[in-house]
């Protein structure tokens, strides 16, 4: 009575527990806590080896960051540290590639060394720079070795025209250093910090007059890394303007700003040519402005900016900017798409200006009075019109103001005043968009968005936000994506990363083998024909195609589907028996029926447990036999994928006995497959021969050990963690750096060499692990089987879900004895293997999350300390094997498919 009293108060504990925790979590989580409509999750995961129409280019050069391939171009150039490439833009993996090799110089090498740069990155001729000059030739610029020198490339032959020239002035340093610029009408725009210890400084170049921000007495850009720039034609009669995106130090030191870097976009005229006397050789449109990105309701701002695409449109007001942000904390994955507009931008820089009084960090909205003309406007129609015809003719006051007031006081909010999407434990760092107009008439911009670990996300948008089509993952080994480029002619994307290039079709249809699979992508790339999903842009008759990109679930309802599969299940009474059904989609849910009824009912003493791999059904009876269907939910849509006809009877005969192989002790094990025979000829069952004695280790009183084991060891978890996330607020308060994450690991067998010496390692440093064997497949954790490292957030907030094991009350009182060792002589089938009853060999890897509920694994440090009561996952995994091998089976189920 006593210990029956300690495990009901153990159990009233766990629940006040884990609300503490959850309240933690709660004030703690920021900035983790974001509206759930925007975390979107990928409906599609397809690795590396399930990639379709994929072609690749690789050299013995690396880092291929820049590239360059015009619309109508057959020909897609790359820049590479110490080399430049003209690959074909139809199928970059075809033949050898015209070639130019432009390494730094032994004697660079070592000066560059001598500077005390490194051997490994900093010191070889990294191309920063690779753009049309003219209708004949391309100009690069490499960094040289921390020399920077820039050439000129004869398109036609592909060879350097002439020597290289000095390249200070139009390419940084670095290869890391922030940079970007654009050649228009053969002249040089670029942005960085070019020299070691110099102001970073936007410039126009070449030719004559040359341009540079000011310094002194206002220094118009602090501490900018610049990302991306874009040439926006304007309307007749004004003049076209430049746009620069970057991130700078803040200079408004005001309550609303709590970080120490903003985000910027900065304008200037394409025709300025400086003041006669102030801001000689200087800027006289120079004006920025901070782009907000930001989650209002929980005030929350991002304050990085990793990459800018430029939309144009037919008109320059409809010109849209897409801008991907993050946190300036780099321990801390996260990233957010913002959206924003030109004519919103305009505004901005049409609106009041800031102050900076006395030379001081202190800036306030100017009140005073504006000089005429307008100070920053380009040289319009209207000043010619009163003698202006040039910017050296503004008046000295007019250019003074702008030497003073280079910043806006409007801040530029996102079109819908929120993010399109945020993604937690996901660095973006490359982006490209393409337009495409769908079945409904529509025109929706799909994305192309690279990560820091070498995947693809694929999404559309749709009234505001967007749905992630697919993630793709292009490399085998993580690495960034340095650089994305769309081409509509070959239906491409062409993505840049260290070890090389991969061309990518904008789409591949063929990947949805149903109607409902091919409706529920809303991917406007494609329809459903009747017959498969084909790609719209290759078919110019329509109307016999269905699509729905707005709700995704409309138009397959009259579409006969393809006969479910029928399989057939028989076995013994008190066996457990899983029955699997594996999810394409990582937004579908499971849902099963009964003999055509609702399966009802999940709980821990329902015999069942449910998750988007199968049905497990525990220690089945006569009762639960019957026909099983499994569906897909998704979009309020069921759709049949699988159903079994099981049955679980009491006369099965034992199978045979099978043949012991010797093993290393150390390999994992699993029992034998029984024998097969023909379903035609199946030979009689022998009479049910006398069950062998159950071993001690699952009685009623052991598993009540166990149970209150656990508990406890739940308990002191639940406290563990809420010290540590009270902690964790603490820091984040204070505004420490850093990343704070609970991760699931899904489970594997422990019995490995590789698995005792990492136990071993860890034997000092660890009082605990606790590891889930699935997850939902949604981003996290293992997705169809396969584990995803990149994407393993906690889901539903960052909580841990625990769920108790099931424990029967005994009499007997005698403490369980110790798990007998792994039987030597089984051996592991193959991948994919199925035990006769239905549990596939895979468990531990294949189950993922469970309806809220998961399958659970404790295993504590090997100390001296250790409970009995507690079993590693190997002990666990003998009790298993030790009960199937007395189970009574048929030696092959009846298995057919209609």
């Amino acid at each position: 009575m006593r210990r029956l009293a300690e495990m009901q108060g153990a159990r009233s504990c766990v629940p006040q527990l884990l609300l503490l925790s959850s309240c933690v979590c709660a004030a703690a989580g920021y900035p983790f806590r974001t509206p759930l409509d925007l975390d979107v999750t990928p409906r599609i995961t397809v690795l590396s080896s399930g990639l379709q129409g994929c072609r690749r280019f690789q050299s013995s050069a690396v880092n291929y960051s820049t590239m360059l391939l015009e619309p109508d171009s057959e020909r897609l150039y790359v820049g590479a540290r110490g080399a430049v490439f003209a690959l074909n833009a139809s199928d970059i993996s075809a033949s050898s590639p015209l070639t130019i090799e432009w390494e730094a110089s032994p004697e660079q090498k070592r000066q560059c060394l001598l500077k005390g740069k490194d051997n490994k990155t900093e010191c070889f001729n990294h191309i920063r720079f690779l753009q049309r000059f003219n209708s004949s030739h391309l100009y690069m610029c490499g960094t040289y070795a921390f020399g920077p020198l820039c050439a000129y490339i004869d398109e036609r032959r592909f060879v350097m025209s002439s020597q290289p020239e000095e390249g200070r002035d139009k390419c940084p340093y670095g290869p890391l250093t922030g940079y970007t610029g654009l050649i228009i009408d053969q002249q040089m725009y670029t942005a960085s910090q070019y020299e070691f210890r110099s102001f970073p400084d936007i410039r126009r170049n070449s030719p004559s007059p040359t341009l540079k921000t000011e310094d002194a007495p206002t220094r118009w850009l602090n501490e900018a890394d610049f990302v991306s720039s874009a040439l926006v034609r304007e309307s007749l009669g004004d003049d076209d303007k430049i746009y620069f995106f970057f991130t700078e130090k803040s200079q408004e030191q005001t309550t609303s700003y709590s970080h120490s870097r903003v985000t910027r976009v900065a304008r200037v005229c394409k025709g300025d040519r400086g003041g006669r006397l102030t801001l000689q050789k200087r800027w006289t449109s120079f004006l920025k402005a901070r782009l907000m990105c930001s989650l209002p309701e929980y005030d929350f701002h991002f304050n990085m900016l990793r990459s800018m695409f430029v939309m144009p449109s037919h008109t320059p007001q409809d010109t849209l900017f897409y801008g991907i942000f993050g946190l300036e904390w780099k321990k801390v994955k996260v990233s957010a798409v913002c959206r924003f507009s030109l004519s919103d931008v305009q505004d901005a820089f049409q609106g009041p200006y800031m102050e900076n009084q006395n030379s001081g960090l202190k800036w306030k909205e100017y009140t005073g009075k504006i000089p005429d003309p307008r100070p920053g406007s380009c040289i319009t129609n209207d000043l010619r019109a009163r003698g202006i015809n040039f910017s050296t003719s503004l008046p000295d006051d007019v250019l003074d103001f702008v030497r003073r007031h280079p910043l806006m006081s409007q801040q530029i909010q996102p079109s819908d005043k929120r993010p399109l999407l945020f993604r937690r434990t996901t660095d973006y760092t490359r982006m490209a968009l393409h337009r495409i107009q769908a079945l409904d008439g529509q025109t929706y911009h799909v994305l192309y968005i690279g990560t820091d670990e070498g995947w693809l996300h694929k999404a559309v948008e749709v009234n505001g936000q967007l749905h992630i089509i697919e993630e793709l993952q292009l490399f085998d080994e993580p690495q960034p994506v340095n650089n994305l480029l769309i081409s509509t002619k070959q239906m491409s994307v062409y993505v840049g990363s260290p070890s090389g290039v991969v061309q990518l079709p904008l789409s591949n249809c063929h990947r949805y083998t149903s109607c409902y699979d091919c409706i529920f992508a809303r991917d406007p790339h494609c329809a459903w024909n009747r017959a498969q999903c084909v790609d719209v842009m290759a078919h110019t008759d329509r109307s016999t195609l269905i699509q729905d990109i707005q709700q995704g679930n409309r138009g397959c309802a009259e579409i006969s589907s393809a006969d479910v599969v029928l399989r057939s299940r028989s076995v013994r009474v008190g066996d457990d028996v899983l029955l699997q059904c594996e999810l394409s989609s990582n937004l579908a849910t499971p849902f099963w029926t009964l003999n055509d009824n609702e399966l009802q009912g999940y709980g821990l003493s329902s015999g069942f447990r449910t998750g988007t791999d199968g049905l497990l059904i525990i220690e089945a009876q006569q009762d639960q036999s019957g026909l099983y269907t499994c569906f897909s939910v998704e979009n309020n849509i069921n759709v049949a994928v699988v159903a079994y006809n099981v049955s679980i009877r009491l006369d099965l005969p034992p199978p045979p006995p099978a043949e012991p192989t010797e093993v290393p002790y150390s390999h994992p094990v699993t029992p034998p497959a029984p024998t097969e025979h023909p379903s035609s000829e199946r030979p009689l069952p022998p009479p049910p021969g006398p069950l062998l004695p159950r071993s001690e280790l699952l009685s009623p009183r052991s598993m009540e050990a166990m149970y209150l084991s656990i508990i406890t060891i739940l308990g002191g978890l639940c406290v563990v963690l809420t010290v540590v996330l009270i902690y964790v607020g603490f820091c984040l308060r204070l505004g420490h750096r850093g990343k704070y994450s609970l991760r699931t690991a899904a489970a594997a067998y422990p019995n490995n060499k590789r698995h005792k010496r990492n136990r071993k390692q860890h034997r000092n440093s660890s009082q605990m692990e606790l590891k889930t064997i699935s997850s939902h497949c949604n981003g996290n954790g293992i997705c169809n089987g396969v584990s995803k490292q990149h994407n393993s957030d906690i889901q539903d907030g960052g909580f841990l879900q625990i769920v108790p094991g099931e424990g029967h009350p005994s009499p007997n009182k005698e403490t369980p004895p110790p798990a007998p060792p792994l039987p030597p002589t089984l051996q592991l089938p193959s991948p994919g293997y199925e035990i006769p009853n239905g549990l596939s060999a895979t468990l531990p890897s294949v189950l993922r999350r469970i309806n809220g509920n998961s399958y659970m694994l404790l295993r504590q440090s090997e100390s001296e300390n250790t409970s009995p009561n507690c079993y590693s996952f190997a002990e666990e995994l003998n009790k298993i094997l030790e009960k199937r091998k007395h189970t009574q089976l048929l030696p092959r189920p009846d298995e057919s498919s209609v």
